[in-house]
């Protein structure tokens, strides 16, 4: 209890410094400092909300609770005003507990087809289509920033970025967080005459993406920078003029390129913010690493090239093999109905950071 009353006296604090910034008019001469500061603002609202409410809670059943001793008729008041009262310290321990810091943030995700040729790339397309209707119902926007798609109108390789239309502290990374990984889909292609059940696969990467470049440093030396026509289905051109970017980081390999803007200048602009995320999440990846070392296994292992769930079409069957989750309802997982699989991932995540803690 005296932890919790510190950590709550230090975000009081912080709040309130929070508060002072923004009514100053000079920070929002600067945008991204303003985002920051409002970013954080209202991660630390909910927070201070059931902190407010607990204590009115509080004084409301020690008025009770005096009143009781004259007036029996408000022992039931106390009583309700008790069980409301622990209701809300529990609400207060599970806003305090440790949390990913990255879960506020905006994110960047790639979907790649894997084995399976145009079955996979088919897959990828639906994937996608899954997250952009679950974002679409929550509240984020989604935008396509590069598209190379096949013969059959699926995706080969798209990276998109999603973002929360408000600043909240469930960002697009608390929830799609736990989609990086490899998908497996079983079911009858399309391009199959003999209806034989076929495995195929598809790669997800997700990663936070940086307020600013400028968060990570990347040397003009260590870069090639490619230009291109945008390309649509069985890569025709769909624009007249070399707008669409690749960026190749040297060091690490790492190609990014974006095709969005009609600008040559716009989409290098954002072909660099995708890079910067993808660096970011490199370090992040090298440092949970280390610090995993010795120590069990979180819910969501770094290694991008595991496994991680089974679409399952003849059984409508969807699977996560990192916590055991098991659904018959894939055609409503495909329309966007993730909220019982991503409850279930971050309550298992949680779970994970309240032991290693």
């Amino acid at each position: 209890m005296a932890n919790q009353v510190s950590a709550v006296d230090d975000i009081l604090a912080e709040y309130h410094g929070l508060e002072q910034q923004l009514a100053d008019p000079a920070l929002h001469d600067d945008a991204t400092a303003a985002r920051k500061v409002a970013k954080r603002y209202s991660e630390l609202q909910p927070i201070i909300n059931v902190h407010r409410e607990l204590s009115a809670t509080r004084e409301d059943l020690e008025a009770a609770r005096e009143m009781a001793h004259e007036d029996h008729e408000f022992a039931d008041e106390a009583k309700r005003l008790e069980n409301l009262a622990v209701e809300l310290e529990e609400k207060l321990a599970d806003l305090l507990a440790p949390r990913d810091p990255h879960d506020a943030d905006d994110i960047i995700m790639e979907v790649k087809a894997g084995a399976g040729g145009e079955e996979a790339a088919l897959f990828a397309g639906e994937l996608v289509r899954m997250y952009q209707r679950y974002a679409e119902k929550h509240g984020f926007i989604t935008e396509i920033l590069g598209l190379s798609e096949s013969d059959l109108g699926g995706v080969k390789d798209m990276t998109l970025s999603i973002r929360s239309r408000q600043p909240s502290r469930d960002g697009a990374w608390s929830v799609f967080k736990f989609e990086g990984g490899v998908h497996r889909v079983q079911r009858v292609p399309v391009t199959e005459s003999q209806g034989r059940i076929q495995t195929s696969a598809a790669g997800v990467l997700v990663y936070p993406e940086p307020d600013e470049v400028g968060e990570v440093e990347i040397d003009d030396k260590d870069l090639r920078v490619d230009v291109y026509r945008s390309s649509g289905k069985g890569g025709q051109g769909v624009n007249t003029t070399d707008s669409a970017v690749r960026i190749t980081h040297l060091p690490t390999g790492i190609v990014v390129t974006c095709q969005k803007e009609r600008s040559q200048i716009q989409n290098r602009a954002r072909a660099m913010q995708v890079l910067a995320a993808r660096l970011e999440q490199l370090e992040r990846e090298k440092a949970d690493a280390e610090a995993a070392a010795g120590r069990a296994a979180q819910v969501r292992s770094m290694d991008r090239s595991e496994r991680i769930r089974t679409y399952n079409w003849p059984e409508n069957r969807i699977s996560d093999h990192r916590i055991g989750f098991k659904a018959n309802n894939l055609d409503a997982v495909l329309g966007g109905d993730l909220d019982d699989l991503f409850t279930a991932l971050q309550t298992a995540e949680r779970e994970a950071r309240l032991e290693a803690e």
